[in-house]
């Protein structure tokens, strides 16, 4: 090198290390509020403390008296319910008496029929407290042995419309947790959010009442129509199909 050149400094070139992506954080999933994860495990805890009471009830084929003991508990122990400020027995309603009623920050809310735990519930039980609820303008109706909870959504009207939301069966094969999951929404403090309402919802439309409608409707039979064109050969007027679903396919109660 010249003596006159200016001398280059050295040039080090470092390793290149590659850029490190941070990961993308999965969405923080809401937490479940407080006051639910306490009734939860409240209900799931009650389903197991009455299993045996329950079981002792239907192996000696108990009153209804007794059933009703039962059912008294649950509803105060295990569905929250204040023995005094909320719960009203033999509520009066026009010379007849429903067995509970229930109040939620003084509104009735709800009526409470009791069978013997042996009793198979059925329509004739829930006319009856129909009745009660049509008379006072109640929404809701829960029909129980003990074993079998049932809640009943009405909308007055002519007709009254009835609509199951709730079955749960207590001695079923259900695991305690799936009871539970069930029984929280008559809960005191579900049913003061109304949560069974997006039960009862859900329910109503894939009743075989709801799915007769579709059955039966424009679009449906039309595809069918054209189906049986396409399978058969055979051409069928659209009035033909609704009149061959609704007397050979569909169950009589499922039709308005």
């Amino acid at each position: 090198m010249s003596e006159h050149e200016p001398e280059v400094p050295a040039v080090v070139v470092e390793d290149e290390v590659p850029a490190i992506t941070p990961t993308p954080r999965a969405p923080k999933q809401p937490s479940t509020p407080k006051w639910e994860a306490d009734a939860r495990e409240r209900v799931r805890a009650g389903i197991r403390k009455f299993a045996k009471p329950l079981s002792d009830l239907i192996a000696r084929d108990a009153n209804e008296g007794d059933t009703r003991m039962l059912v008294n508990r649950m509803l105060t122990d295990v569905l929250g319910y204040d023995e005094f400020s909320d719960l009203t027995t033999e509520y009066q309603v026009r010379g007849e008496f429903a067995d509970y009623g229930i109040r939620i920050d003084r509104d009735l809310v709800a009526f409470v029929e009791v069978k013997r735990v042996a009793t198979k519930l059925g329509a004739k039980h829930l006319r009856q407290a129909e009745m009660y609820a049509v008379n006072e303008g109640v929404e809701w109706i829960i029909l129980t042995n003990g074993a079998d909870w049932r809640a009943y959504h009405l909308t007055g009207g002519l007709p009254v419309e009835i609509d199951l939301a709730l079955d749960i069966n207590l001695v079923g094969e259900e695991t305690v947790g799936q009871k539970a999951d069930q029984l929280f929404y008559l809960s005191r403090e579900s049913l003061k959010r109304r949560q069974i309402d997006e039960l009862w919802k859900a329910r109503r439309a894939t009743s075989p009442k709801s799915l007769a409608n579709v059955l039966g409707s424009d679009a449906v039979t039309d595809a069918i129509r054209k189906e049986l064109k396409r399978t058969t050969g055979q051409k069928v007027e659209g009035a033909d199909v609704k009149r061959l679903l609704r007397e050979t396919v569909l169950r009589p109660e499922c039709l308005d």
